[in-house]
């Protein structure tokens, strides 16, 4: 409700704006009350004051509070459902989160546009490359969209792993099981000289070093796509 408030009073989006405090203290409210611990692994990736592109694997609902809760100015592109519902869809839309029609392509871009223009502002932006929710930890093809986004904004990209969120609330469950979530922030990938013909090597790079980790860390092997990049948005 605050946020809400703070929309119609018309606070700026950018540097020192209030919107900034509201996504991370309500995140962290949550994970606190379900008793759910997050470990940052190398979040000096995150915490160099500068803005970045954050793509992330996709498994459960609590991959948002989980990352909303210490990256700092970070604008999520989520699904545009979300955006109806009485006063949470308000306040995602006052503290600056793009909703995005994954069905409609012009849309989708149009919804990319205006998270550049986030970033111009000195925002981040985080992205669920493999679009939905998954139910298992492979790492599915990504979309395009994303790393349209990474080139055209000009940022560095920060590849994300999530681990331990599934077993927290996995998808098609309402019951929240207290757990350790561990995130992995990658080595960040410079886009600088590249454009939007690039995506499909960039997609391919950032998928690669995301399986990579997770055969690492976690022995979970992915299976590696045909083709990095699906043509949905």
């Amino acid at each position: 409700s605050a946020a809400v408030v703070a929309g119609m009073i018309g606070f700026s989006d950018g540097k020192g704006s209030p919107y900034h405090v509201f996504a991370p203290l309500w995140s962290r409210l949550v994970l606190f009350f379900s008793f759910v611990r997050v470990k940052v692994h190398n979040p000096e990736r995150a915490l160099d004051g500068r803005a970045h592109i954050f793509v992330a694997n996709h498994l459960s609902w609590y991959d948002v509070p989980v990352l909303s809760s210490f990256l700092p100015r970070a604008k999520f592109v989520t699904k545009e459902e979300l955006f109806a519902v009485p006063i949470f869809g308000k306040a995602m839309r006052a503290i600056g989160m793009v909703p995005i029609q994954r069905d409609n392509k012009r849309a989708a871009f149009a919804s990319y546009d205006k998270a550049a223009a986030s970033v111009a502002l000195g925002n981040s932006i985080v992205v669920f490359a493999e679009g939905t929710r998954g139910v298992d930890y492979p790492l599915r093809p990504f979309k395009k969209g994303p790393f349209v986004l990474a080139t055209s904004a000009g940022v560095t990209v920060v590849p994300v792993l999530i681990h331990g969120a599934r077993e927290v609330l996995p998808r098609g469950s309402l019951f929240v099981r207290p757990r350790r979530v561990d995130v992995h922030l990658l080595e960040p990938i410079s886009v600088d000289g590249l454009d939007a013909s690039a995506r499909d090597g960039l997609a391919s790079e950032v998928w690669s070093r995301m399986a990579a980790a997770l055969e690492k860390q976690y022995g979970v092997e992915s299976k590696h796509p045909t083709s990095h990049v699906r043509e949905a948005v």
